[in-house]
């Protein structure tokens, strides 16, 4: 009786395939994992930067100086009517909605450098995203011309 060539895969073959396999499988989840968890973050960023690039619009609109020179009665900010008025202004200020409560605004506005020989005022515009501690920071000038 010849014996035939058997075919198939030996109890230690079959344990080693699963440990490779386990390990790599296990490595491939947690670089997946990494990815999934980080995906946001573009979004709270780009979201971050929409923020900080409205509100930076809504203050340059505004005067250089107060146009009736005085401050009485400009106590929110449907009264403010120049740069200044915005200085320290949060996000309780411009009355944020619920779904970007997630995000810290600061603004900050100071004398700049003349531009052409203008008085400006620097507007700094500073989102802080809370979920991650990234922030985006928005500058522009505001000039007395």
């Amino acid at each position: 009786m010849t014996r035939r060539g058997q075919k198939g895969f030996t109890l230690i073959e079959l344990i080693i395939f699963i440990v490779v396999v386990g390990a790599g499988l296990a490595g491939i989840l947690s670089v997946m994992n990494q990815v999934v968890r980080n995906s946001a973050d573009p979004m709270l960023t780009k979201q971050a930067a929409a923020l900080a690039d409205s509100v930076l619009e809504e203050v340059l609109q505004k005067s250089f100086a107060d146009p009736d020179g005085t401050n009485v009665g400009e106590t929110d900010r449907t009264n403010w009517d120049n740069v200044d008025d915005f200085n320290g202004a949060t996000q309780a200020a411009f009355g944020l909605p619920p779904n970007l409560a997630g995000y810290a605004l600061q603004v900050a506005v100071a004398d700049g450098a003349p531009v052409l020989g203008v008085a400006a005022r620097r507007v700094t515009v500073t989102v802080t995203i809370n979920a991650n501690g990234g922030s985006i920071a928005l500058t522009g000038y505001r000039a007395n011309y």
